[in-house]
């Protein structure tokens, strides 16, 4: 009697025994649980939000939490599963580093600092302006161009070394100073698009092409990413396969633009 008492609750512990490994199985194939994300502040909350509310809406079981990184943020001790880097090319720290797609960048201005100071005509006229400089984009305070066209393969690179009074690692902050007439900002277009259809901020020496920024996903290379984070990942991947107007170079949609008004484009 008691042998079979120990057989039947024996098999009752085999059962749940499978269940729970049948259910560490599926927590492995089934995206679940929370997803936490590094992100640039602007990026974040006017591209890749929208992006997370469509994910979120497809895998109703997964939470996705935001984060603000400058891209300074270690993801181990800030415990990120992922994080959108946009800036040069980033720095090899032992992490998995997916290209994801481009950021064109444009220099812009308020018409109201550019009739008290004047228009750059060539690149050198920037070192007489007071130029808005991004501390970690542009570390050694040097911006970097695609000259005008000379032939079909295009402008030679061409760079210029700026200074001015306000300098940051926030992007916003620069934005928000050269709307109120305080100098040249160089920022991605996605940033800036707004401001120039409203005239806030026009572009300065459209002849020259800042160089694109690289957008990619870091992830930590210490353990296999859970099944949540690689499909979160394929999505943004999926994504960029059809990217969004935003990442045509800037020279091609300010000739689109100027045609589209009846004004022969400058190359």
């Amino acid at each position: 009697e008691a042998g079979l008492s120990a057989l039947s609750q024996s098999r009752q512990l085999l059962e749940r025994y499978e269940e729970i490994e049948a259910d560490i199985r599926n927590s492995q194939r089934e995206p679940r649980d929370v997803i936490r994300v590094g992100t640039p502040p602007s990026f974040g909350t006017h591209h890749l939000a929208p992006l997370v509310a469509r994910f979120t809406a497809r895998h109703p079981d997964i939470q996705i939490v935001l984060s603000l990184d400058d891209g300074s943020a270690n993801l181990i001790a800030q415990g990120l599963d992922l994080s959108v880097r946009i800036g040069l090319p980033v720095e090899d720290r032992g992490e998995r580093l997916q290209p994801l797609t481009k950021a064109p960048q444009v220099l812009v201005a308020s018409p109201a600092y550019l009739r008290k100071h004047g228009t750059p005509r060539e690149l050198a006229d920037l070192t007489r302006h007071n130029c808005l400089v991004h501390n970690l984009k542009s570390p050694t305070n040097i911006w970097r161009f695609t000259g005008p066209r000379t032939d079909e393969k295009g402008g030679a690179e061409a760079s210029i070394r700026v200074r001015g009074s306000i300098a940051s690692n926030f992007g916003e902050a620069l934005q928000h100073a050269a709307r109120l007439g305080h100098g040249i900002s160089l920022h991605p277009y996605y940033m800036v698009s707004d401001d120039l259809k409203a005239r806030r901020l026009v572009v300065v020496l459209p002849e020259y092409e800042p160089l694109e920024l690289d957008i990619t996903i870091l992830s930590s290379s210490r353990q296999s990413l859970p099944a949540r984070v690689r499909k979160f990942l394929e999505f943004l991947q999926d994504w960029a396969r059809t990217p969004p107007g935003w990442t045509v170079p800037t020279r091609a949609r300010l000739g689109a633009q100027s045609q589209e008004r009846g004004v022969p484009a400058r190359t």
